[in-house]
């Protein structure tokens, strides 16, 4: 816990308030960077380019060490799961939904979590506090997905895709948190973090170029907002945010750091409303506070569970499982 003084209160806040607004505000410059950039091809140069920068960045910092093979592995694995198919399936899907509602199904991704460790990764069967907060978060998703039908869509399908996309991006960063809590990786988060950017980005550049996005690619066609919503994720998203987070992870608690898991979705949804007049209907806002409820109860469950069970069997929001979700949000 961060010693009491009003120098070391104020990093805490800065700190807090630099993750909960950097990170509750990057999927709304992914909106932007999108509108003239071919998706992987953005996201790839935005991670190769991060990543390069963490991976120096630890370099001269303490705690570096000689990755091992078995660490470029993990990180190849995490770069898949985290960036390839996380951020890979937010990227194409941000083309259908409003950057408020991608961050609020997003947001659902402790309750995928839950679930696919007790069901295929033995991390122990839920509490009741934990099971409620499940049953009340799809039942929050449900709102969300009707609410969206409601807004109606140009072709009546392409809420449905982005929604779509936003649950295979949930599942692909729960599956690579759960991963990344077993897996061999260097000690430095900073190291690890700027390994996994380099693999994440490396192999969406690939999918870019599988998918044919160089062929349509137009630099003189990129407009002014994307090029700065591109060096705002690369800047602020992922190096300040992250060096931010590193400094919180070993001078505060996992109770407060947990915090942003439902700050982050309300400023997405603020500032989605504020800077890109993305509007949201009664039953996405009754689905709104149902999900922001349910991952409280879930990230607050620090006590022994209702089972009997360790609170370890149960428990997700550590490090470095949530170190794995942060690097995605990045």
């Amino acid at each position: 816990m961060i010693k009491r003084s009003s120098g070391n209160l104020a990093k805490l806040i800065t700190a807090l308030v630099l993750v909960y607004i950097i990170w509750g505000s990057t999927y709304l410059a992914i909106k932007f960077a999108i509108e003239t950039m071919p998706s992987f091809l953005m996201a790839g140069t935005r991670f190769v380019v991060a990543g390069s920068f963490i991976y120096l960045l630890s370099f001269f910092s303490k705690g570096y060490t000689r990755p091992r093979v078995s660490h470029w592995r993990s990180s190849l694995i995490l770069g898949f799961l985290l960036l390839g198919v996380g951020n890979g399936a937010v990227v194409v899907g941000q083309h259908y939904i409003s950057s408020s509602l991608t961050a609020l199904l997003l947001a659902t991704v402790p309750l995928w979590m839950v679930m696919i460790g007790w069901a295929f990764m033995g991390t122990g069967r839920p509490g009741t506090k934990v099971a409620l907060g499940l049953g009340l978060g799809f039942f929050g998703v449900a709102l969300l997905v009707m609410g969206q039908n409601g807004n109606g869509s140009a072709d009546g399908y392409s809420g449905v895709y982005g929604i779509g996309f936003m649950m295979a991006a949930a599942i692909g960063w729960s599956v690579g948190s759960l991963y990344g809590a077993k897996a061999p990786t260097v000690p430095s988060t900073l190291q690890g973090a700027g390994m996994q950017m380099l693999c994440g980005g490396a192999l969406m550049l690939l999918f870019g170029t599988i998918t044919g996005e160089w062929a349509t690619f137009d630099i003189a066609a990129i407009s002014f907002n994307s090029w700065l919503a591109l060096g705002y994720l690369i800047v602020f998203g992922a190096v300040v945010a992250f060096t931010a987070y590193s400094w919180l992870m070993t001078n505060t608690t996992p109770a407060i750091m947990s915090t942003y898991a439902y700050v982050n979705p309300m400023i997405a949804v603020l500032l989605g409303w504020l800077i890109a007049g993305e509007e949201m209907n009664a039953v996405m806002l009754v689905g709104t506070a149902i999900v922001v409820g349910s991952v409280v109860l879930i990230t607050s469950n620090k006590g022994r569970a209702d089972t009997g069970e360790s609170d370890e069997d149960v428990h997700f929001s550590q490090m470095p499982g949530d170190d794995a979700q942060c690097l995605a949000k990045a």
